[in-house]
């Protein structure tokens, strides 16, 4: 599922605790690009390479962005839209022969022949858990033993998970709607004392009555986080909101993430478990659900220097969007057509923030991954925003995959996050880290980006992380093409500028050596980076697609294999 956090004004909950930046949204708005100084020591430093390189880009690169789709309208994004060059728009022909018809911009994976696509979705433990619940639900335990008995255990842990969310939705529905009465009736109390004057706390701190001195503490709680309360009505507005939206967060969890019996495929038409068939899905690229791949992609490519809201890392690249994360887990055979339909059509850099924690059909996303490493092309995976070790509790898609010794993929670099502020505080209190299972870390809090319908919005997540070491990946190709996928993975992960001595461990909250957080034991440095790539010597024999991409392959790749 989409991995990253949206910010708003979280008025509501507990009484309202509000955490806001440490910095101001405008000095935060390009923090990423800019130099490690001691404002923004883990910025990556485009800003400064940027402006004294004189090394220009040799070709586009190709990043596919396997996410929730791209609003391919957007100013700042439309320019560098990959345009496939082998097909006709609208004639409702294959005319690239490549198996998808007016794939124009890339392909959408979750879509229907009628043009709907799958929005809601459930998660992997909850279908496991359906799929698995009429052949264990009546076993006679006593009759059990060896792998049946392994197979019974792993169906109740999974049963305890999914019943226990719904229970628990359940329950907070429940709180939600007692504990909005409850702020509610106390802010249009407080609203009858001071009417539309100017909001004055200390008049409401005088009343006698419960629900007004109730109101005064909600805004001076709000306060104290740094938010100024113009008026009672902005407050109950924004409010308002955030009740909708954690009602609508529990409602899902009942209908679709926690629902054994839901079945989004039926929109999608396709027989899931036929995994021969790829060429299922429509073209409809964006969507109402394309928030966060439209972010995802401004990060990595937005339009630099046009006057408008913010800039991309790289500068001559082509976004091709492929729909596959629907708001739930995405599934195993969506990612592996995902990734060999990127790979056949010239992508070089394949950005993945999304994951989950059960991958059942994993020997299919291993072998387009090998696929993907036969074709040179790199692979950027986010972390994970559970604030967990990777190494005992991982996450999918990952770099082991089961063969015979269990061998690592070399062309896919895991990502964790940093944020703004320096020092102990550098690694993002949600990221996922693992000595051995995430590679690099990048900045993924308060990242201003691109969102549907000309807009800009924060995020924060692996997600954000991700793109931006995809962005340096594709700037790297862009101008050393003869360095392969794995040359490219090695200079990022040898190039980070090394973390503080000890930092605090997310989920622990303990200070721990940061060389024991991740592989490279560091924040990804474009400087330094760019620096190391002019002095490596390229191992690629041939480039795989010219300064201006022209021709994609017409033939469709064998579908994966079971190993």
């Amino acid at each position: 599922m989409p991995i990253f956090l949206r910010f708003s004004l979280l008025c509501l909950i507990a009484f309202l605790s509000i955490q806001v930046p440490v910095f101001s949204q405008e000095e935060l708005e390009n923090w990423h690009h800019q130099s490690t100084d001691a404002t923004f020591p883990n910025g990556i430093g485009s800003d400064v390479w940027y402006g004294s390189s004189t090394k220009p880009a040799e070709r586009t690169v190709i990043v596919a962005i396997l996410d929730s789709g791209i609003d391919i309208e957007h100013p700042d994004l439309k320019p560098h839209i990959w345009v496939n060059p082998g097909e006709i728009a609208g004639n409702k022909k294959d005319d690239d022969g490549n198996g998808y018809v007016d794939d124009i911009h890339g392909w959408n994976f979750l879509g229907g022949a009628d043009g709907r696509s799958v929005i809601k979705e459930s998660l992997e433990v909850t279908r496991l858990y359906g799929k698995q619940k009429s052949k264990w639900e009546n076993a006679d335990v006593s009759k059990l033993k060896g792998k049946q008995l392994t197979e019974y255990n792993e169906y109740l842990e999974m049963k305890e998970v999914v019943e226990s969310k719904i229970e628990g939705a359940r329950q907070h529905l429940d709180e939600t709607s007692q504990m909005k009465t409850m702020i509610m009736t106390a802010l249009e109390a407080a609203k009858k004392v001071v009417g539309n004057d100017t909001l004055r706390v200390d008049e409401l701190e005088k009343s006698s009555d419960e629900n007004v001195l109730m109101a005064a503490k909600i805004i001076r709680n709000v306060e104290e986080q740094g938010l100024k309360v113009e008026s009672i009505d902005w407050l109950i507005e924004v409010a308002t909101e955030q009740f909708v939206m954690q009602t609508q967060a529990d409602e899902d969890a009942l209908n679709f993430r926690y629902n054994p019996d839901y079945d989004s495929r039926k929109i999608v038409g396709d027989n899931y478990y036929d995994f021969s068939v790829r060429n299922y899905g429509n073209n409809d690229v964006g969507g109402e659900f394309s928030y966060h791949g439209t972010h995802v992609a401004g990060i990595v490519g937005a339009v630099r220097n046009n006057d408008l809201g913010m800039n991309g890392i790289a500068d001559n690249v082509a976004l091709m969007s492929i729909r596959l994360v629907p708001d739930g887990d995405e599934r195993d055979k969506d990612v592996a057509n995902g990734i060999i339909y990127a790979v056949d059509n010239g992508a070089e850099v394949i950005n993945m923030s999304f994951g989950k924690g059960y991958s059942p059909e994993k020997y299919l996303v291993d072998n387009a991954m090998k696929y993907a490493a036969k074709k040179d092309v790199l692979l950027v995976i986010g972390s994970g925003n559970e604030g967990a070790d990777m190494d005992q509790e991982p996450n999918y898609p990952n770099d082991t995959y089961y063969g015979k010794k269990k061998a690592k993929i070399k062309n896919l670099i895991s990502v964790g996050a940093v944020g703004p502020e320096g020092g102990s505080a550098s690694i993002a209190e949600f990221s996922n880290y693992g000595k051995t299972q995430v590679d690099v870390f990048a900045p993924g809090v308060y990242i201003y980006s691109t969102t549907p319908d000309s807009t800009y919005d924060y995020a924060s997540g692996t997600s954000m992380a991700a793109p931006v070491v995809s962005g340096m990946a594709a700037m790297i190709r862009s101008r050393y093409p003869k360095l392969s996928a794995p040359q490219v993975k090695n200079i990022l992960m040898q190039s980070v500028r090394k973390l503080p001595g000890t930092v605090i461990q997310p989920g622990t909250f303990e200070e721990v050596p940061a060389a024991s957080l991740s592989v490279s034991g560091g924040s990804v440095d474009l400087p330094a980076a760019m620096a190391l790539a002019a002095k490596t010597k390229g191992k690629r024999k041939t480039t795989q697609m010219p300064s201006e991409y022209k021709g994609v392959n017409t033939k469709l790749a064998p579908p994966p294999s079971k190993t």
